[in-house]
């Protein structure tokens, strides 16, 4: 909150990429904020590229393949039973 709050009083033209959990309730509560500040709540956004950069990060260990040749998508929720990487999908 109080990133948000400061980033909309000295840089109130910056997009706000939020990477914390709960991420869906979270990203909305900042760009209320922020909008509540007279801003563009659509400056702030979620960041959801975290549980796919640790499923390669995983593949990568365990087959010992390059890590630029590793991308295995992930879909569902953003945290714990609720993330799914699809392995099958990993070229």
């Amino acid at each position: 909150k109080n990133i948000v709050e400061a980033c909309a009083k000295f840089c109130p033209e910056a997009i706000i990429g939020i990477v914390m959990n709960p991420m869906n309730s979270l990203v909305p509560a900042m760009a209320r904020l922020y909008e509540k500040s007279g801003l563009d709540p659509r400056q702030i956004i979620g960041i959801t590229s975290l549980d796919g950069v640790r499923a390669n990060k995983f593949v990568h260990i365990e087959t010992e393949a390059p890590i630029e040749n590793v991308s295995v998508p992930v879909v569902g929720g953003n945290a714990g039973p609720c993330t799914i990487p699809l392995f099958s999908q990993d070229p």
